[in-house]
């Protein structure tokens, strides 16, 4: 009796969901001309985005998303056998994205240049996300020459393009999440084997890719374990359901495990240089909030808060790509490539990170006392160019009454998501502080920097999700409106965005912390700072002194350390900075420079 030949050799599926599909048309064979040209329209047109990536870009000098860009760019630094900086009871600032930053920091001469070379980095990947995104538009069945138009529309969206000018992780989180559904497609439905090979090359790669991108995924962000996880589960369920061989699904989980024990390995290196005396615990919030009722309430709150987020800032688009997930879960099309429980099994992958990230991350956030508690965008949006190119593709496919469903779905799904965020929130949504830096989208939907508009920004998101399908439903120039249509919302949002947000802060915080007139900072080999400055002034403080290695200590309860070259000390009321110096100053210690600011009040002290 012979042996059953593994999935990879199988030339097709013993069982069928469903009756199968007409045949798809033979693809034409593109001419060597047509690939030249292809080739030129990516090359020019990912040329186009880095350049607007740097050109938004190009006033930034400071980082502003305090702390997160301080984390990382300390992290890089360490990472070369620079200088430690003290952030400890902070959160935990992972080692994958500060090993792209490491050119930054080789060839940076000081924190400025190191920043502007980082922004580089970022505009370089994140412009990738318009190949990635025709590609994902491509199995979704769009047009080439519309899947090249909107593949630019979904670079442009402010998850991709806005934060491409920080140095976070939001700004290449997205391409590798992008990266990771294609070759996990790819790896799902690659063709099995010819008959008498005993190896076939793509599934292989394909799948050892998807699990190098997953482990690196958490190797930048906690919202690369929920990548992981689901992942995990990809592999697990793919041999058992025949969709690939044991032997290439242990290889790709091999390829994962070892990738994620190496991040592992990375990210613990970093605490000793970095949180010295620990972090602030959020694993230990994720176990508060799962074991009370209170904390499920403020979990599933915050989620829909993100969710509601998600549609509004992508004017519903996204809203109708993730029902579209749904769909294609419970029913997958006939007309995508791959068989119909691998497509079920992706769009399921694509639903379980989506929610995972959402109610992980307000499981595990802290009571800040800020709107951005209830209502966030960018722990999303990672996976918003996903659900963003599967509305696109529900716009420009779908039959009317399909579309006109979907819509009306969406928008409804969206109005849900927003009297959740009311009930929970409530009129905290107006008392708690408005950090506008988390409002990019609704900001210039509601034509308020200032203040958070619910209802206002639900409305405006509506109206947007109902010119798309209007303008999707028009038989002539449909598509090209549409993209048009929302390629100008886009950009708006973020030159709007970096105007009125960005450069604000990056003024703002240099007036508040720049020492670089006062003091040589290259020659200060350490810098301590009073735990009594503002953080936002601490972290800026230890950036400015590129140097120096950074620690800190509690003025109220330790003498300034002496041996520290720059000690900054916070600034009581009504006294002179000379007496800003518990029980007076040590012989040959003097002020330096001391400053009163919105944030906060410090005097710097140098010997």
């Amino acid at each position: 009796m012979s042996a059953r030949p593994p999935a990879d050799a199988r030339p097709a599926s013993r069982t069928a969901a469903r009756p199968p599909a007409a045949p798809a048309e033979p693809r034409a064979v593109p001419s060597p001309a047509d690939r030249r040209r292809w080739a030129w329209l990516f090359v020019l047109g990912w040329a186009a985005q880095a350049a607007l990536r740097l050109w938004l870009g190009s006033g930034q000098t400071i980082p502003v998303a305090t702390p997160d860009e301080s984390g990382y760019l300390f992290a890089a630094r360490v990472l070369t056998g620079g200088p430690d900086a003290d952030m400890s009871f902070g959160t935990v600032y992972r080692g994958g994205y500060p090993l792209l930053l490491l050119p930054a920091v080789w060839l940076g001469d000081g924190p400025v240049a190191v920043y502007r070379i980082a922004l580089v980095i970022n505009a370089l990947i994140s412009a990738s996300m318009l190949p990635l995104g025709h590609l994902l538009l491509r199995r979704l069945g769009v047009r080439p020459r519309w899947s090249y138009v909107f593949a630019h529309v979904t670079a442009l969206l402010p998850c991709v393009l806005f934060y491409s000018a920080f140095v976070l992780t939001d700004a290449i989180l997205p391409v590798v999440f992008t990266g990771w559904l294609l070759l996990a497609h790819t790896w799902l439905t690659a063709p099995p084997r010819p008959l008498g090979r005993r190896f076939s090359a793509r599934p292989a790669l394909c799948g050892a890719g998807a699990s190098l991108l997953v482990a690196y995924a958490a190797a930048c962000h906690t919202r690369g374990m929920i990548l992981l996880a689901v992942h995990a589960v990809l592999i697990a369920a793919a041999p058992l359901l025949r969709w690939r061989s044991w032997r290439n699904a242990c290889g790709a989980g091999l390829v994962l495990a070892a990738a994620t024990g190496a991040g592992t390995l990375l990210n613990r290196s970093l605490l000793p240089h970095m949180y010295p005396y620990g972090d602030n615990d959020l694993g230990g919030n994720v176990v508060r909030r799962l074991t009370s009722p209170d904390g499920w309430g403020w979990t599933l709150s915050l989620g829909t808060g993100q969710v509601w987020y998600l549609a509004v800032a992508t004017g519903g688009v996204a809203a109708v790509g993730l029902l579209a997930a749904g769909y294609a879960a419970i029913r997958p099309p006939i007309t995508l490539p791959g068989s119909p429980g691998r497509t079920r099994a992706l769009a399921l992958a694509v639903l379980a990170v989506a929610a995972g990230i959402a109610f992980a991350t307000s499981a595990a956030l802290p009571v800040e006392y800020r709107v951005g508690n209830y209502v966030y965008g960018r722990y999303l949006a990672c996976a918003a160019p996903i659900l963003f190119a599967a509305g696109v593709a529900v716009l420009l496919r779908a039959p009317a009454r399909t579309l006109l469903r979907a819509a009306a779905a969406a928008a409804a799904a969206t109005v849900a998501a927003a009297c959740v965020v009311q009930w929970y929130a409530g009129d905290l949504l107006s008392r708690y502080t408005f950090t506008v830096y988390d409002f990019p989208e609704t900001s210039l939907l509601t034509w308020d920097w200032t203040a958070f508009h619910l209802w206002r920004a639900t409305a405006a998101g509506l109206v947007l999700l109902g010119l798309s399908v209007a303008a999707a439903r028009l038989r002539r120039r449909g598509p090209a409106l549409l993209a048009g249509l929302l390629a100008v919302v886009a950009v708006a949002m973020c030159a709007t965005a970096i105007d009125r947000i960005a450069q604000p802060l990056v003024r703002a915080t240099t007036a508040h912390a720049d020492l670089r007139e006062r003091v040589d900072l290259r020659a200060q080999r350490s810098i301590a700072v009073d735990w009594n400055v503002p953080w936002t002034i601490r972290l800026s403080q230890f950036y400015w002194a590129w140097w120096s290695e950074g620690t800190v200590f509690d003025a109220r309860w330790t003498a300034p350390p002496q041996d520290a070259d720059l000690v900054v000390l916070a600034w009581p009321k009504d006294v002179p900075a000379t007496a800003s110096w518990p029980k007076g100053a040590p012989p040959g210690w003097h002020v330096a420079d001391s400053r009163r600011t919105i944030e906060g009040d410090w005097v710097a002290w140098t010997r």
